[in-house]
């Protein structure tokens, strides 16, 4: 590898492209003509010097973002690899990408045993829109976490002390560190929780509650429930609100050895395991530009 290469800004844009839900989609066509383009714009050199697959070349790259631009991608696959794929581990956890709660849409949570929220700040961001944010995260959310740059985090450290700061530094073996942990809080807002709940896992939650649901309509399922839910104590609410959650969707296929360059793609795309090894398959493909 030539990592230790400079490369123009315009170049690693270039690059980073490669790692987006419309690539991952042509690569399940076995069409690759976007990564031929950058092998011939770019590295016809390294194609030259390495009998290779396509997945090995989407190694390369990334190995280049990581070590040269920081962008959204693999600053989030970045965390999830050393961070937050050790407590995936954990039994009957579940992680989601880009969750709606409100007029927000946070980066990364984590439901197990409490609900966890991730926001991240990079070295590009402002915290403008920080306090809507972190108002509309109270709401649902047991635990909020700020995941910043190591050089910002005295401008965030001014942020109430219950928010948890994880500060990021790209240089070393432990990239992020725990500068303060997140307080737990399980006063939760039924209004928000029902703008989240899917109509299905609201109504599950109310039968579970008072033993059964009571007559109601389509039109007025909703206000039916929310009043119910009101009247559920938020710890026991808590519970059940992170109960449903967790049942949605596939099984995380995120991997703690092989691959990991993809794992926030995979999350990103809500894969399941058939899918990622479909797309890994058609990825060792040889190079042929």
């Amino acid at each position: 590898m030539q990592i230790g290469l400079s490369y123009h800004n315009n170049q690693l844009r270039d690059y980073s492209s490669l790692f987006s839900r419309s690539e991952v989609l042509s690569w399940y066509k076995k069409d690759f003509t976007s990564i031929n383009y950058k092998i011939e714009r770019y590295d016809e050199q390294w194609y030259k010097l390495n009998k290779a697959t396509y997945m090995d070349y989407l190694k390369y790259v990334y190995s280049i973002l990581e070590s040269h631009y920081q962008n959204e991608y693999v600053f989030k696959n970045t965390f999830l690899n050393d961070w937050l794929i050790k407590e995936i581990g954990e039994q009957n956890s579940k992680v989601f990408n880009e969750f709606r709660v409100g007029n927000a849409i946070a980066d990364l949570v984590m439901f197990n045993g409490h609900s966890k929220i991730f926001e991240i700040k990079t070295g590009y961001d402002t915290d403008t829109r920080l306090p809507l944010q972190l108002e509309n995260y109270r709401k649902a959310f047991n635990q909020i976490f700020l995941i910043v740059p190591e050089s910002k985090l005295s401008i965030y450290e001014k942020y109430a002390k219950n928010i948890g700061l994880i500060s990021f530094n790209s240089d070393g073996r432990n990239r992020f560190q725990l500068h303060r942990d997140a307080e737990i809080n399980l006063e939760i807002d039924s209004a928000t929780l029902m703008n989240i709940l899917h109509t299905e896992e609201y109504k599950k939650i109310v039968k579970y509650f008072y033993g059964s649901l009571p007559k109601m309509t389509s039109f007025n399922q909703f206000i039916i429930c929310k009043e119910l839910i009101e009247k559920i104590p938020s710890t026991e609410l808590n519970k059940l609100f992170i109960a449903q959650i967790k049942k949605r969707g596939t099984t995380n296929t995120l991997s703690t050895r092989y691959y990991k360059e993809f794992n926030q793609l995979c999350l990103a795309l809500k894969m399941n395991k058939a899918e990622r090894n479909q797309m890994i398959a058609n990825l060792k493909t040889q190079l042929h530009t």
